[in-house]
């Protein structure tokens, strides 16, 4: 018997399309058809010249367009937008809208606003230096009062050097920044003030939370970066890791426990920073903060990585510091941000701070 001939390629088509069920071939070919028009008809603009707005029409817009208020409108009779004027010195009362008030809201612990031997200073000051600094520390804003007060801090809490910030805010706010990066572990007391917060987000680092004043929490959270660095020992290798607390809290008003802090620093080779605004003056025998306040204890400032500090508090000026060794302190000077692009402290200010800090030396806890 004879093979049937091979079917061609064209013979197989037109078998499938005869075959084919009608509304399939109906479907096809609208298919084909919606295919082509789309290829071949003339495409428009979304918008021609024709609907071009004129230059009156687009200024006209602009002039009936109100933007949303980012904010409700505030009620005008609201208490705390009322503005309260203070007259006079504020000490221990103070005159607010020309009453006389106990003064129970100010950071004037030591009672140095309005010391006559300070003001007396201060005004010396203003007749030799003039009033403001007039640029930054590193560009002709550095006085010899700047470096006099630098010199008597690191000497009145013992460290080998300090370093001078025109406001206590960016103080710590620039000096995490300035050591802990990217890559770096921040544990950090989830009670730590605002500008302590804003120096953990500028540094972008790896923030881990411990709760408050809770030892073991941070222990734990120790413990448990030591295990995932054993498992990735190179990264570990380029890794830092500090721990950041507050001395006295601002927003508890309790006491860090500094001898355990130290223990977990040297336990597990982290650095230690410890941000003194609300101790310093009022901690301590001598007011030198919450490592002579724990001065029994075998720790002291020397294993302290880096100390922040206040001038706006119990010195009654304005400002902030650092202090540490040398190496550490000396970063800051082309690293620290609000160091570098902030005007100096006015040198009345600087020198106000400098008698203060040497009284609070000669009449430990009777400064005033």
């Amino acid at each position: 018997m004879a093979s049937e001939a091979p079917m061609s390629i064209y013979d197989a088509v037109i078998g499938t399309v005869l075959n084919a069920p009608t509304y399939h071939l109906a479907v096809e070919c609208i298919l084909i058809i919606g295919i082509l028009y789309l290829i071949f008809s003339k495409s428009y603009p979304i918008s021609s010249a024709k609907d071009a707005l004129t230059l009156e029409e687009e200024e006209e817009l602009i002039r009936d367009w109100q933007p949303e208020p980012l904010i409700p409108p505030p009620n005008p009779d609201a208490e705390v937008l009322r503005e309260r004027i203070i007259t006079g010195t504020p000490g221990p009362f103070a005159v607010v809208d020309g009453k006389r008030c106990l003064n129970l809201a100010s950071f004037n612990f030591l009672g140095l606003v309005g010391n006559q031997e300070i003001e007396e200073a201060a005004t010396k000051s203003v007749r030799k230096y003039g009033v403001g600094s007039c640029g930054p520390r590193g560009f002709y804003g550095t006085f010899d009062v700047h470096l006099n007060l630098e010199s008597e801090l690191a000497r009145f809490l013992g460290t080998q050097e300090a370093i001078l910030y025109s406001y206590a805010f960016s103080t710590i706010a620039s000096a995490i920044p300035a050591y802990s990066k990217r890559s770096d572990i921040v544990f950090a007391d989830e009670g730590v003030h605002f500008a302590i917060q804003k120096g953990l987000q500028a540094s972008r680092s790896k923030v881990k939370y411990f709760r408050h004043n809770d030892m073991d929490h941070l222990e734990s959270l120790l413990k448990k970066q030591k295990d995932e660095d054993v498992k990735n020992p190179k990264k570990a290798q380029v890794t830092r890791q500090f721990i950041v607390v507050e001395g006295l809290y601002v927003n508890y008003g309790d006491i860090c426990p500094f001898p355990k802090l130290v223990e977990l620093k040297y336990k597990f080779k982290v650095r230690l920073f410890i941000d003194e605004t609300i101790s310093f003056g009022c901690l301590g025998r001598n007011g030198r903060g919450v490592s002579e306040h724990f001065e029994d204890e075998k720790y002291g400032i020397k294993d302290v990585d880096l100390m922040s500090g206040s001038l706006e508090h119990a010195v009654a000026s304005i400002g902030g510091f650092c202090c540490g060794t040398s190496y550490v302190i000396d970063h800051q000077r082309l690293s620290g941000t609000g160091y570098c692009f902030s005007a100096a402290p006015p040198p009345l200010l600087a020198e106000a701070a400098n008698v203060a800090l040497k009284m609070m030396a000669e009449k430990p806890g009777e400064a005033a």
